[in-house]
């Protein structure tokens, strides 16, 4: 049975796991929320940070970041971060966040990240992070980048080839489930997983019924240019996953694998701004 185990086999018809738990056990840890938005009166929200979120930058560089909600079609309000860090930006990432942080512990991160690969950077928070509302869910994650990706090409005005999807670890789900319906500028896929039960069963060889983030099975659809970066020692999701994605996208550039990294130290390397640089301000433009 595709190489799967005794124990596997016993999971599998004896007690099949459904999606919504499998997502539990893998994905879903929002932190406490480390911000809030303070309405200004305008329709526009103030970013309030507390201590936890660790903001590296200077009082003024926030009024950068513009913080508001939108609804998704699930019915949940979710936190939106729009990072203005270049005037002469081309592109804006549309960027899905790991797990077990939220914006407010992003934020600098993306502050720091736009200004060097000249992006502006739109965020979200998914449901039940942060100031989000609802609940953590497979389908939630889909709805949530789907708002997301409506108020960033709406409220700003952005069209879709001067947007670059960004997901990282579970952010890589809704990334690849958008970039599968939409072609946009391009897309960048953080420490991608191939699905939930090949995270927690790593022998699984096909795409069961009940698996969650069957990322997998939609790369193949993705019609945008798409750069893979992932660590070679990953303890979280193993690289094979990174590997496998890879060869399913039609239109891999040149993937990045971080010698020795891990699962949440890829970005200390010299080697990451280098690769998001050539991508973006090289590959793209020509």
């Amino acid at each position: 049975m595709n190489g799967l185990s005794f124990s596997e086999l016993c999971c599998l018809f004896c007690c099949p796991p459904c999606p919504s738990r499998i997502a539990a056990k893998l994905a879903f840890l929002p932190p406490e929320p480390t911000y809030d938005f303070h309405a200004d009166g305008t329709g526009r929200y103030t970013l309030s940070l507390t201590d936890r979120a660790e903001w590296q930058y200077s009082e003024r560089d926030k009024e950068n970041v513009e913080g508001f909600f939108t609804r998704t079609n699930r019915g949940n309000r979710i936190a939106c971060l729009f990072v203005r860090c270049s005037s002469t930006a081309r592109f804006t990432l549309l960027f899905s966040h790991g797990n077990a942080v939220d914006l407010g512990q992003m934020s600098s991160f993306y502050l720091g990240l736009g200004s060097r690969i000249n992006c502006n950077i739109f965020s979200y928070d998914y449901s039940g992070y942060g100031v989000s509302a609802g609940k953590p869910s497979e389908k939630n994650l889909y709805a949530d980048i789907d708002a997301a990706w409506l108020a960033l090409r709406t409220r700003y005005g952005i069209s879709p080839e001067n947007i670059i999807l960004y997901g990282q670890s579970i952010g890589t789900v809704p990334t690849v489930d958008l970039a599968s319906r939409y072609e946009v500028g391009a897309v960048i896929l953080h420490s991608p997983l191939m699905s939930g039960m090949r995270v927690a069963f790593p022998n699984t060889k096909r795409t069961w019924f009940f698996d969650a983030f069957p990322s997998i099975d939609k790369v193949p659809k993705v019609t945008s240019p798409v750069l893979v970066i992932h660590g070679t020692e990953d303890e979280v999701i193993d690289f094979s996953h990174g590997l496998n994605i890879f060869e399913k996208c039609p239109r891999a550039v040149e993937p990045l694998w971080v010698e020795g990294a891990g699962h949440n130290d890829v970005e200390l390397h010299n080697v990451y701004l280098e690769r998001l640089k050539k991508f973006v301000n090289v590959e793209l433009v020509n």
